[in-house]
């Protein structure tokens, strides 16, 4: 049963916007990556110095992302949200004008502090305007934003650079975000769905509101084996994802050998794979959650199946000699498969936990996740550079460790994460049964 206060047409408007912040919030971090090659030659980089500062937006991302969390779990979503998004605009106007790599490489952290919460927050400012079995569909949605700001930039990003430079990027990224924050301050509003427990609410209702949960100590919810492997889950799916935003155009043009704009519209296509598949997966994860299916059969099991599929062709691109387009095509599917992880890992979180510490338990999934944006772009400029930064191999390794850490999680997941028993636990430890 839907909960009365659910609102559709209000809810969805605030899905719509929200998603729009989801579009700018990866322009901003893509767009390093697809300025990548004149970049470095201007500034006269690396592979491995270019490596670092891509990674350097995710030194303190993750720490930022658990501490300004919780302060959505206080205060109202509505205005963290609009000061983060402005702040966004401004640290994109530097950049404009900068001829040193010190420049970027501050500019870049100090963005990924005030990016770092700005998933977490998104997603639990959403949940408060639907019930948990209508959740996976507009998480979907949401996610999509971030797909299609990827395709934006891999079919723009490039035609810009080359008609107006690649400094012009950071303008337009500037002038983006100030739009969104004009739009959200008008619009934006604070959900309230399951602000107020259900009299009625029993230990394990899943469909009663998330506040029939008290307060936990955060060492029970975070040393609960479902809830170690949710964020297993998210780090294995964010290895591949970073390596993507921050490696896939260069290795297009380096490892595989297209142009500049060829590789803009490859980019895109990849990215393309993603929106129709994670939609259809909600909205049957949502029909099969109201008629009654459990959420380790709609949910776990599907981001099992993606990950084992997506690691073994992420291996598979090292070990088979295939030609470059048949290579993008494999890349492509292996990438889009556990993106799914995206739409079904947050509505599980918040299935499981009281809604008093939701934006917060969001804020350490997303920075144990994202500490692999930290991480594996290092790695594989090392490998590049390993390999003189000639061929597509080193690339392709960096992507076969990804595709090992997809599988690994899988088989953990298919073991030990089971959402129900976890809600029951938690629920019974809320009421201090347990």
């Amino acid at each position: 049963m839907v909960n009365s206060a659910y609102r559709p047409g209000r809810a969805w408007s605030i899905a719509f916007l929200l998603t729009g912040l989801a579009l700018v919030n990866f322009l901003d971090k893509i767009v390093l990556g697809m300025v990548a090659v004149p970049l470095m030659a201007e500034l006269k980089m690396s592979a491995a110095d270019f490596g670092v500062l891509a990674g350097s937006f995710f030194w303190l991302f993750s720490l930022s992302g658990v501490a300004l969390s919780f302060l959505a779990d206080r205060y109202p979503a509505r205005w963290i949200l609009l000061v983060l998004a402005f702040s966004w605009s401004v640290l994109q106007i530097p950049l404009v004008f900068a001829h040193g790599v010190m420049t970027f490489l501050v500019c870049r952290v100090v963005l990924g502090i005030a990016e770092g919460p700005t998933i977490a927050i998104s997603m639990h400012a959403l949940f408060k305007w639907f019930p948990n079995e209508k959740r996976s569909l507009p998480m979907a949605i949401f996610n999509q934003g971030a797909a299609v700001g990827l395709v934006l930039a891999g079919l723009l990003i490039p035609l810009v650079s080359k008609h107006w430079g690649w400094r012009t990027n950071f303008e337009l990224l500037a002038i983006v975000g100030a739009l969104w924050c004009l739009l959200w301050l008008c619009f934006g509003r604070e959900g309230n769905l399951g602000a107020a427990p259900s009299a009625t609410a029993g230990v394990g209702d899943q469909t009663a509101p998330d506040a029939a949960m008290s307060r936990l100590p955060y060492r029970r919810i975070l040393t609960m084996p479902s809830v170690l492997i949710l964020l297993l889950i998210g780090f294995a799916a964010y290895w591949s994802g970073a390596l993507i935003l921050t490696w896939l155009p260069a290795y297009l043009q380096m490892g595989l050998g297209f142009d500049a704009v060829t590789s803009g519209r490859l980019f895109s296509g990849v990215l393309l794979l993603t929106a129709p598949y994670t939609i259809a997966l909600g909205w049957i994860s949502d029909r099969m959650l109201a008629r009654g299916a459990s959420s380790r059969k709609a949910r776990v099991n599907v981001i099992n199946a993606a990950f084992l599929l997506g690691g073994v062709l992420l291996i598979g691109l090292t070990m088979i000699d295939m030609a470059p387009l048949a290579k993008v095509a494999v890349l492509g599917v292996a990438t889009c498969l556990p993106t799914i992880c995206f739409t079904f890992v947050p509505a599980i979180l918040a299935e499981l936990v009281p809604m008093v510490q939701r934006s917060s338990v969001m804020g350490i999934y997303l920075a144990v996740a994202t500490s692999a944006g930290a991480i594996s772009p290092v790695v594989v400029g090392r490998l590049v550079e390993h390999h003189h930064g000639i061929g597509a191999h080193g690339y392709q390794l960096g992507f076969a460790i990804g595709g090992g850490l997809l599988i690994v999680a899988a088989l953990l997941s298919a073991c030990y994460l089971h959402p129900e028993r976890a809600h029951r636990r938690l629920t019974l430890a809320s009421r201090g049964v347990a």
